[in-house]
């Protein structure tokens, strides 16, 4: 592929594609990297170093981001995190989604039905990405957060989608390495695969101390896409391991499923022409 400036995009004839524009990229790659270290602010040093971007185009880019807003610094300028404009579009992306509204109420029946966790999310690349939680009252974990991402082999709501590719459509989802998140996490491909075959045959995934330690978790395709499409979005519900007793999963699962069913009711059709994640 013949080299590109920032300024003027072409077409790649071998991909049909349209070239990356690489000031773009970069800014992206500069959002991302700042968005994925979450509380912790970085230095123009670490930044540099991560993205192997010369040290002053990368400050030029800081300076232009900051002045509008998309990237926040402390008080000493030395320091980078995200911006608030990050937030604004971000919230722009679930107020129109148009199967949030329909899930988002039925979270929050089962939430007062069962005062357990509950989560939505959709399968984005190799994660499932977090559109939805209803926390359950009797305990609190602050790191289920709308807009977190995880990997969808060690998750219920990945797992159930995941379930719903099969191999040729799998490769785009399961990175080659699976690192694992606790002990418990699988992280041989082939048992991975057995585990997504059960899931297909019991109808929902199920996530045991995979991704936390202390929770079992169950996940839920949602099955609302166009005939032939896989599932992209997902349901889950995350139980202290301490408190799950046969009688009590038997309880969520039925739920779950009746939630699914209803949810599948109310949504709008995915069609050929709808927006993807």
């Amino acid at each position: 592929m013949a080299a590109t400036s920032d300024e003027s995009p072409g077409i790649d004839d071998k991909t049909s594609g349209v070239r990356e524009v690489k000031s773009a990229a970069r800014t992206l790659e500069l959002l991302e990297l700042l968005a994925s270290r979450q509380n912790r602010p970085a230095r123009l040093r670490e930044l540099t170093e991560a993205l192997g971007v010369p040290r002053s185009s990368l400050y030029a880019l800081l300076r232009t981001l900051t002045k509008h807003g998309w990237v926040r610094t402390d008080a000493s300028g030395t320091m980078y995190g995200i911006g608030i404009r990050a937030l604004l579009v971000g919230t722009s992306y679930l107020d129109t989604d148009p199967h949030l509204r329909i899930v988002k109420p039925v979270l929050d029946e089962l939430g007062e039905k069962l005062d357990e966790t509950f989560h939505f999310g959709r399968l984005d690349g190799f994660d499932v990405v977090y559109l939805a939680t209803r926390e359950s009252g009797q305990y609190l974990r602050p790191y289920s957060r709308v807009g977190r991402r995880l990997p969808a082999y060690c998750t219920a709501l990945g797992k159930a989608l995941l379930a719903a590719r099969r191999d040729g459509e799998l490769a785009a989802h399961i990175p080659a390495t699976l690192t694992a998140s606790t002990p418990r996490t699988i992280t041989d491909r082939a048992a991975l695969e057995a585990d997504l075959e059960r899931t297909r045959e019991r109808g929902h995934a199920v996530d045991v101390e995979e991704n936390s330690l202390g929770l079992h978790c169950f996940g839920f395709a949602l099955r609302y896409s166009p005939e032939g499409r896989p599932a992209r979005d997902a349901i889950s519900c995350s139980v202290p391991v301490a408190r799950l007793t046969p009688e009590r999963e038997a309880e969520i699962v039925e739920a779950m499923r009746e939630a699914r069913a209803q949810i599948e009711r109310g949504a709008p059709p995915i069609t050929e022409d709808s927006w993807q994640i």
